[in-house]
């Protein structure tokens, strides 16, 4: 039977307990990140959560679903305030957790009014899914690939000598990316298409943590065709994901227009496989395209 909403509940001192202990964590953290030179993001990665976390803490949920929804929330605001730098993390996991918070709400509540007591064993069941990576449970084929075509309105001699060229920065056209302030390369050195040509991908620091770079290196150089194999990696998306390999092909697609098809090998970083796996695979999709429009190939 659906659960019937309780009366509306009172704020009681622990509620204001609760908030206050909120409070004075933010106002530490907003402190510290003053201080190290982070004024202009402290309003919103610090500031912000911890005003929407207090107001969580003074308004008590009428019943269980409400009352997980608002501790779920409280924690998850309070992690990105605390990590600061690996906000965008908590905010891509926090579908995952709320699902498994409330499906364990369901679960026990299920088996509360259940009489079979046996079925209590289907509690820890929930904690399986989340094993993977943990070094308790294998990794599920963190080896991955993402693919992206695009067709252009340019010859494939044109298309050559942009690729030639070598990318350069462009404002980021997605909007999945910009949602979520993933980083992308603020300034890009080298070009050439030989064997042992070098292109370097520079990130600029931001609130998400310094920037590093990615060096790539072209591997195989044939007619419409090109290998770039990684060498070094410092760059922000190393916390998330290992570059493996990247496979450049063009060819024409008839009344000067040309196919261009880019395969991305590369090692997730996250678990487990069945979440993170198609999320990682379409932003890393869109950062694909991305490469694209730095070689005004769109």
């Amino acid at each position: 039977m659906p659960e019937q909403d309780e009366p509306k509940p009172e704020r009681t001192v622990a509620n204001w307990v609760l908030a206050g202990l909120i409070t004075a964590f933010g106002l530490v953290v907003f402190t510290v990140a003053v201080r190290d030179g982070h004024a202009d993001s402290a309003l919103l990665f610090v500031a912000l959560p911890v005003i929407l976390a207090a107001a969580l803490a003074l308004t008590p949920g009428r019943t269980s679903h409400g009352r997980v929804f608002g501790v779920t929330t409280i924690a998850l605001l309070l992690a990105a305030v605390a990590l600061h730098e690996g906000a965008i993390c908590v905010l891509l996991a926090a579908p995952l957790v709320y699902a498994v918070a409330h499906g364990s709400t369901a679960l026990i509540r299920l088996v509360r009014r259940s009489s079979r007591t046996y079925a209590v064993i289907a509690v820890p069941l929930l904690l399986l899914p989340g094993l993977e990576g943990s070094g308790i449970g294998p990794r599920i084929e963190p080896a991955q690939s993402v693919e992206v075509t695009r067709v252009v309105g340019l010859p494939p001699d044109e298309v050559a000598a942009r690729i030639a060229a070598g990318p350069r920065p462009a404002a980021v056209r997605s909007a999945s990316l910009r949602l979520l302030g993933v980083p992308t390369p603020g300034h890009v050195v080298g070009d050439g298409v030989e064997p042992g040509d070098r292109w370097a991908f520079g990130y600029h620091g931001s609130a998400h943590g310094p920037g590093g770079h990615l060096l790539a290196e072209v591997e195989v150089s044939e007619p419409g065709h090109l290998g770039f194999r990684f060498v070094e990696d410092t760059s922000i998306t190393g916390r998330w994901l290992t570059w493996r390999h990247a496979d450049l092909r063009w060819q024409p697609a008839g009344s000067d227009r040309t196919q261009i098809r880019v395969t991305v090998r590369y090692e997730r970083g996250l678990d487990p496989s069945w979440y993170f796996g198609p999320l990682q695979n379409a932003l890393l999709g869109e950062g694909v395209a991305h490469l694209l429009d730095m070689m005004t190939l769109r």
